[in-house]
């Protein structure tokens, strides 16, 4: 496994060792044209300079900007207690020394990615609309893929190097609009020309034009091809972790059947997730038989053909290892592919395919599963979930301003739950003793312990002691829940 994980830096720092290349001769093209005679030298400090700040922000901020910028929510144990399991179980096959934390995007949309520094600060966001569509085997597969990615230090060079991509595609548009719209260069032009320069001027404008145009789109290719090798490379590590090559093939399978797109996805992060964002509804009828509509696979695509990840999957029934899955890749392939260095190959031991659990042959009807995906979108967003004895379950959005609700099928007055929490502790009567968040939770006191009885196993909403919106998903099986604000324990009773 070290040698696999440092046969894949030597091949990151490569790869983003060109793409600093076209970087510093972009920046030296530009300021050679903006300053000449001599602003090269200044275009490549300038590149730099824009280079290593965006570096920095990316590993300091990387991971909050983009969990941010997805949209992704963090959750507990207690909002989806199997997820959690299933990630506790990866952390410990994966050998990860904390558990990552969990967020989940709210979006039908089906996808997932990872992010963080390393091992011990990365995060792992999935969709509600994955989360409600998979089942427990698909779910690991899925969530393998992604710690797999962490493992093999994926997320850290992606982060880079996407940032090193931006860096190139801010500076070309910064340099192709100002040459089109300011009148600033001819005047350089023709001041260089009273100095005998101004054909060699000229010529050095038409190359920088070139270069600005085909830079950022040598950087994508550099990108995005390395992006697709990691891809398998995750897959193969994945189906290590689980034993269970199914659970992801057919994971991979749902997610490409699916029409919803991630529209907070954008070029950049898009090699973040398990696969492409952008990519529409290719299979109408669901099937990856021959004879179905093929995938088309560019220099740009960020992502291998999906029905070939399937296929080299499927393919694995002599056992899970590397050496295993690099047969499987070049027979389906149908070339000699190398992803991972020969020594990895040779000392990889044997792994029997598991049996899959007994869940995967629960099924629940379509209907079921967009309902589930609505109502974790709407926890999500921190919708209140009342169900009267009437058994009408009443879904009410956070701006909603009253503290009671009449049941339209029945006339019974409810108490609606507070979602602000100053406002619910102005009801409960507990007071904050410190307005000021200390690891994570806000000191409150004259708090008595809480007793909660379920009325239904589907969603619902209480307010905790301290006043903070608390959720039950259909999936919660335990005794308690503990506030994430205050830390206090509430019993559960059926």
């Amino acid at each position: 496994m070290w040698e696999l994980i440092h046969s894949n830096i030597r091949k990151s720092w490569l790869l983003f060792i060109s793409m600093g290349i076209c970087l510093v001769i972009l920046g030296y093209v530009i300021g050679a044209v903006w300053f000449p005679p001599d602003g090269g030298y200044s275009g490549i400090f300038i590149a730099l300079g824009v280079w290593f700040f965006l570096s920095l922000l990316a590993y300091f901020s990387g991971d909050s900007i983009l969990l941010l910028s997805s949209g992704a929510k963090e959750v507990t144990h207690d909002f989806s207690p199997q997820l959690f399991n299933i990630v506790e179980e990866m952390k410990i096959a994966s050998g990860f020394p904390t558990l990552p934390k969990i967020y989940i995007i709210p979006t039908e949309a089906l996808n997932a990615f990872a992010t963080g520094r390393n091992v011990k600060t990365c995060s792992i966001a999935i969709t509600s609309g994955l989360l409600s569509r998979l089942n427990r085997d698909q779910l690991q597969g899925v969530i393998a893929h992604e710690m797999s990615h962490v493992v093999n230090r994926d997320v850290l060079y992606m982060t880079f190097a996407g940032i090193m991509l931006g860096s190139i595609v801010m500076l070309s548009e910064i340099f192709l609009r100002s040459m089109l719209f300011s009148s600033g260069s001819s005047r350089r032009y023709s001041s260089g020309s009273s100095r005998g320069g101004g054909q060699a001027q000229a010529i050095l404008f038409i190359v920088a034009i070139i270069f600005a145009i085909l830079a950022p789109i040598l950087a994508r290719i550099f990108y995005f091809s390395l992006s697709r090798k990691r891809e398998y490379l995750a897959d193969a590590s994945a189906v290590r972790l689980t034993r269970y090559p199914e659970g992801l093939a057919s994971a991979l399978e749902v997610i490409a059947t699916s029409a919803f797109r991630l529209e907070s996805a954008n070029k950049v992060t898009a090699p973040m997730y398990i696969t492409d964002p952008f990519q529409s509804k290719m299979y109408a009828s669901g099937s990856f038989e021959s004879g179905g509509e093929r995938e088309v696979v560019s220099l740009f695509s960020t992502h291998p053909p999906i029905t070939e990840r399937i296929k080299i999957l499927r393919s694995l029934t002599g056992g899970v290892n590397y050496n295993e899955y690099q047969k499987a890749l070049i027979s389906v392939k149908g070339k000699s592919v190398n992803i991972m260095p020969s020594s990895t190959l040779r000392d990889s031991e044997a792994i029997s395919i598991r049996k899959p659990t007994a869940e995967e042959d629960k099924e629940r009807d379509k209907k079921q599963k967009t309902r589930d995906t609505g109502d974790l979108i709407r926890a999500l967003n921190k919708y209140v979930f009342l169900t009267c004895p009437c058994s009408l379950k009443i879904k009410i959005p956070p701006n909603f301003k009253e503290q009671s609700i009449t049941c339209p099928r029945c006339g019974r007055l409810l108490d609606v739950p507070l979602v602000n929490t100053k406002a619910a502790l102005a009801v409960f009567g507990a007071t904050i003793v410190k307005d000021v968040e200390k690891d994570g939770i806000t000191t409150i006191s004259n708090i008595k312990p809480q007793t909660y009885v379920r009325k239904t196993q589907g969603w619902e909403s209480f307010n905790c002691a301290c006043g903070n919106l608390l959720q039950l998903s259909p999936a919660f099986s335990g005794n308690y829940v503990r506030c994430p604000q205050c830390g206090q324990k509430t019993e559960i009773k059926s």
